[in-house]
């Protein structure tokens, strides 16, 4: 991902392998990373059994990584002007939170499409 992209808060998928080793000590058994997108420090990892999100601070060295069931989200959205606008909000109610987790997508990124569809395809089966 470019710096520009990065400072627009546009997501870009990062390839599995690249992520594998950072991750493979909190995954569990029979758990497998299926995709994972990075938006500007935070990241999206979905696997096979929840979705991980990661959250960098700008400054310092901390990390958080959330871990949420597919089985505990109650809801999402996608807040932009149309389907094809691609400045967007993206929010995720999980059981027993009042309120949502939000993640903001800049123009020109195509992946808050993709990252709909596989909450979609996680949250809906």
């Amino acid at each position: 991902m470019g710096i520009f992209n990065a400072i627009l808060g546009n997501a870009s998928e990062v390839t599995i392998e690249n992520v594998s080793k950072e991750f493979e000590p909190i995954l569990i058994e029979g758990e497998e990373i299926e995709k994972a997108y990075k938006l500007i420090r935070d990241m999206f990892i979905f696997t096979n059994k929840r979705l991980i999100l990661v959250e960098k601070q700008l400054v310092g060295t901390k990390v958080d990584y959330v871990s949420i069931p597919y089985s505990s989200v109650i809801k999402f959205s996608k807040e932009s002007a149309g389907i094809l606008d691609l400045d967007a909000d993206l929010k995720i109610w999980v059981k027993d939170q009042e309120l949502p987790i939000k993640k903001q997508f800049g123009k020109g990124s195509n992946n808050i499409n993709e990252v709909y569809r596989i909450l979609s395809q996680h949250i809906l089966k």
